[in-house]
């Protein structure tokens, strides 16, 4: 479904010699390709090796092409250090088809410094030689294409601990950049002079001496470089044909990272400072982030990114351009024409690359995707947003309306908040434009959908929201209150449910769940319990029967696997009171995280309820007072007390199949004779079929709902990929 970028773009990687062959790297989105035909990415890591169990992997670390060979291309991948060693991803074919072997260190794709790099090189002459720069360990060698690796103990034999890396803040840079000093390729001899730009963090836990390290011999030993400048990250290095050097050198390591920041060129002996972003009386607000060049020696096109740069007005810095080597400088983004607006247009220019071949072609990313021109070198660039194809909203709740509504589906997604579509090819535009924040979920009155209520926090603020909008999304007012818990209890582990016009009930995470019946001019606590303290933030998942909207389900998930047993309540008068259902209790319902668990009604008959505990399904017949489990579905365990694949998280009820004996088509991400996949039924539970197959797997599913006017129509949440659907 189209939204278009939404989310951070790492890094861009073009093959050197090959034109419009162009890999996006995202920070949770996994990977894209660039397709010239259709001028749109193309997503590369959707099927085999992204599945539910490896969602890690759509973080992204590095991606490094083949200069020889440009079908080949390697692919980094896991998403924090904390969760262990990465993988390498091999691709022979462009990444339609990937495989793998494991790392032996970690990576964080989606840490702190993810823009840095590239980490992963290949080495131009001998291309079975791959060096990495790893955060924690050092730097590492491969000799076999990337099969095996080693750690080259020459620069240093580091490789932190867990508690080391918690002792610099959770997250560290390590030797973030490779680059080869060669002009040549194919020769088949290894090249010998590597440099090596090495973290402020990993030079102080290492012990070395500078933050650029030079080898003349392919690696088997190490010289510091002298820098001008001296505990800055360099997040990006490159080199000209002409064997020059550009250097960014940034205090922070970003993405976004103020100043103070330089660009220098390096000759080998030789450091020229060429720009400093905070001369002219700026301060030190600027970072300094991409950097690309194209040509030699004085007509050198320059390409600089410019961070935390917000805005876009005269004198503002977002991408600066020198074709001159550096001599002189002129903005060639802020300011200029861009389309459709300047939505994430300037603040994260972590990455800029010039077309290798098309030098008046520049892209750069942004915190939303990712910007281009294609006359750079005139006086006015124009610009636009390069994101066709590339989806990398973080999906947080799906919510459709009845048959008839005038809208299809409501999407609260993470940093760009709820959206109402009402046509799944083009961008929505309805949206309570909460700025830069996380929506959690929404609902609507199934008899009179045009009402709808969402809830969510501004992240700029950490401020919790709640909105709703009486004309089905086209103009909405901000709840005169919130719910108690509402404000400040900004997990999304909340939800709302609506039972009419101007009437709700909202349960924020850590809260008891309250109701209003004046369109929040007021709300009143339930009598239901306050969620389980489990060490982690917990709530309740709401639903209102659509068939008779005074009765409303409140689930309690039990909070973690190792908190209390989950159990679902009851009220009849419109979510104000409810009751424990006993049923539910001697159902045995596993304790589960929020995010693992799911309840839905049947909105076709009343107190027809289906819940997903994480590990099974079960269905009630008669408003909750007894339920059944189905044996259909269940995790897969590996010895821990935690399974590697949730047998059923997320369940979803739509447009029954014509002829069909059940009311309602039902859907279940979760896994059936260990095979993880989305599932449906027609009869009601009694035979399952496979909805999905294994090159649609996106990294696991958060989320789903299902279509009331279209069967077969399914909305899914890929793990940074999105909103999907299928019919």
């Amino acid at each position: 479904m189209k939204f278009g970028g939404g989310g951070y773009v790492s890094g861009l990687i073009f093959h050197p010699t090959t034109a419009n062959l162009l890999y996006a790297r995202t920070d949770i989105g996994g990977a894209y390709r660039w397709n010239q035909a259709t001028t749109s990415w193309v997503p590369i890591t959707d099927g085999p090796g992204f599945s539910a169990a490896e969602s890690r992997y759509h973080g992204v670390e590095s991606i490094a092409v083949d200069p020889n060979n440009d079908r080949l291309v390697y692919m980094a991948a896991g998403m924090y250090t904390a969760d262990g060693n990465g993988r390498l991803y091999i691709s022979s074919d462009r990444g339609d088809h990937w495989t793998y072997v494991g790392l032996p260190f970690p990576l964080g794709g989606n840490n702190p410094g993810r823009a840095i790099g590239e980490r992963l090189m290949v080495d131009p002459n001998k291309s079975s030689t791959l060096f990495y720069g790893s955060r924690t360990a050092g730097l590492w060698k491969s000799t076999d294409s990337g099969l095996t690796w080693a750690q080259v103990t020459s620069l240093s034999t580091l490789k932190m601990t867990q508690d080391q890396v918690d002792a610099i803040g959770g997250s560290a840079m390590g030797v973030g950049v490779v680059v080869y000093d060669t002009g040549s390729k194919g020769s088949g001899s290894a090249t010998q002079t590597i440099y090596a730009g090495v973290s402020p963090d990993y030079v102080s836990a290492a012990g070395l001496g500078s933050n650029l390290y030079k080898s003349t011999n392919g690696g088997a030993s190490w010289s510091a470089v002298s820098t001008p400048v001296s505990g800055y990250h360099i997040p990006h290095m490159v080199r000209a044909a002409d064997g020059v050097f550009y250097v960014v050198f940034t205090k922070v390591s970003g993405p976004g990272a103020a100043g103070p920041a330089r660009l220098y060129k390096f000759d080998g002996s030789n450091w020229t400072l060429l720009k400093d972003p905070n001369t002219g009386g700026t301060g030190t607000d600027f970072g300094l982030g991409g950097v690309s060049v194209s040509g030699t020696g004085a007509s050198t096109r320059i390409a600089l990114g410019v961070t935390n740069s917000w805005g876009d007005w005269a004198g503002q810095q977002v991408v600066q351009w020198s074709g001159d080597g550096g001599k002189t400088w002129r903005e060639i983004a802020a300011t200029m024409p861009h389309s459709p607006g300047n939505e994430g247009f300037s603040g994260w220019t972590d990455d800029v690359e010039i077309d290798p071949s098309n030098p008046d072609h520049v892209l750069h990313v942004s915190g939303g995707g990712i910007w281009e021109t294609r006359n750079a070198s005139s006086a006015t660039p124009g610009w636009h947003d390069a994101i066709g194809g590339l989806e990398e909203t973080a999906v947080l709740g799906l919510a459709t309306p009845p048959a008839g509504a005038p809208y299809i589906v409501i999407n609260s997604s993470g940093d760009v908040g709820p959206w109402v579509h009402t046509d799944l090819a083009t961008k929505p535009t309805l949206s309570p434009r909460t700025e830069w924040s996380n929506g959690f979920g929404a609902d609507m009155a199934w008899s009179d959908p045009l009402y709808i209520a969402s809830i969510g926090v501004v992240l700029g603020t950490g401020t919790g929201f709640g909105v709703w909008s009486g004309d089905g999304g086209k103009t909405w007012a901000k709840f005169a209150t919130n719910a108690p818990g509402g404000t400040t209890n900004t997990s999304g582990d909340a939800s709302i449910a609506v039972t009419a016009r101007n009437k709700a009930v909202w349960a924020p995470a850590k809260s008891v769940p309250s109701y209003t019946t004046d369109n929040g001019a007021s709300w009143v606590s339930t009598n239901l319990p306050g969620p389980p303290s489990v060490g982690v933030a917990s709530g309740y998942h709401l639903a209102a029967d659509r068939k008779n909207p005074n009765k409303v389900y409140a689930y309690d998930s039990g909070g973690a696997w190792w908190g209390t047993p989950g159990k679902v309540h009851v009220s009849t008068d419109g979510g104000h009171s409810f009751t424990p259902s006993a049923g539910s209790v001697s159902a045995g319902l596993a304790p589960n995280y929020f995010m693992h668990t799911s309840l839905a009604v049947n909105p076709n008959t009343e107190g027809d309820l289906w819940l997903a505990d994480g590990n099974a399904v079960y269905h009630s017949t008669d408003s909750g007072v007894t339920w059944t489990k189905l044996s259909t579905f269940a995790s897969i365990w590996s010895g821990n007390a935690w399974p590697v694949v949730q047998g059923a998280t997320a369940v979803a009820l739509g447009k029954p199949k014509p002829g069909a004996a059940y009311s309602a088509a039902v859907y279940v991400v979760g896994v059936v004779n260990d095979v993880w996949g989305v599932y449906r039924s027609d009869d009601g539970g009694a035979t399952w079929s496979r909805f999905n197959d294994d090159a649609h797997q996106f990294g696991g599913i958060g989320t789903i709902a299902a279509d009331q006017s279209v069967y077969g129509r399914v909305y899914v949440s890929g793990i940074g990929r999105g909103m999907l659907y299928s019919n």
